[in-house]
């Protein structure tokens, strides 16, 4: 593996070591945005994938980043390179795609930018090996067979760190972070919808403090 595919690997690395749960945020209101960061962070998980799925989602993670200390912020649904761009020029500190193409690839190695790329195959888990990303998403995680698929794509692609999103709520956490396979994994359920329309944070804070306690198993292999 070359020096800046390790770098590249290390940057995901300590992001993901921060808390054992990423949470995954689609956020229409900056200033919502910035209210739901805090009471995250509050309760123990700092690493924040703001999606890329509205209007404003580079307002909030430009206001998040401004505003909310201790958070690391990365872009998450990053479908072209010139979103890898516009990540690196916010601040945020790492990006997330659902997959992966060449084009993102060399974007986030230009920009050096700690990059999560998503792969749901054995044979594009081993592209993204060759290219020395040992870090991947695997998404969408329930819908692709969840632990039992992760399972068996671990055994022998053993180099191999996952962060296993899509479909995953708080009983299933546990389960996934007893893989020693999984580093962490990403989830929406520490941010209800109705929980936010609501500006209920202290229960978003109590949801994250009990995300926070979980704990991935000690990685193998690696």
């Amino acid at each position: 593996m070359s020096d800046a595919a390790s770098t590249r690997s290390a940057g995901i690395a300590e992001i993901l070591a921060l808390a054992p749960v990423v949470p995954v945020l689609t956020v229409e209101d900056p200033k919502s945005a910035v209210a739901l960061a805090r009471a995250l962070v509050q309760g123990g998980l700092r690493a924040l994938e703001i999606t890329l799925r509205t209007d404003r989602a580079l307002d909030a993670a430009r206001a998040v980043i401004a505003e909310v200390e201790h958070a690391v912020v990365g872009l998450g649904t990053v479908l072209k390179a010139s979103q890898i761009t516009a990540a690196s020029r916010l601040g945020a500190r790492f990006a997330v795609s659902p997959g992966y193409t060449p084009t993102l690839l060399d974007a986030a190695a230009g920009e050096g930018l700690p990059y999560l790329p998503g792969a749901a195959t054995a044979s594009e888990i081993m592209v993204l090996l060759e290219f020395g990303y040992t870090y991947i998403k695997f998404f969408p995680a329930e819908a692709l067979g969840g632990i039992d698929a992760l399972r068996g794509l671990a055994a022998p692609l053993r180099s191999a760190r996952f962060c296993p999103t899509g479909g995953i709520d708080a009983e299933k956490a546990k389960a996934y972070l007893a893989l020693p396979s999984v580093a962490a994994i990403g989830g929406s359920w520490v941010a209800p919808a109705e929980r936010i329309a609501k500006g209920d944070w202290a229960s978003i804070e109590a949801l994250a403090r009990q995300a926070a306690a979980l704990r991935p198993a000690t990685a193998i292999g690696c």
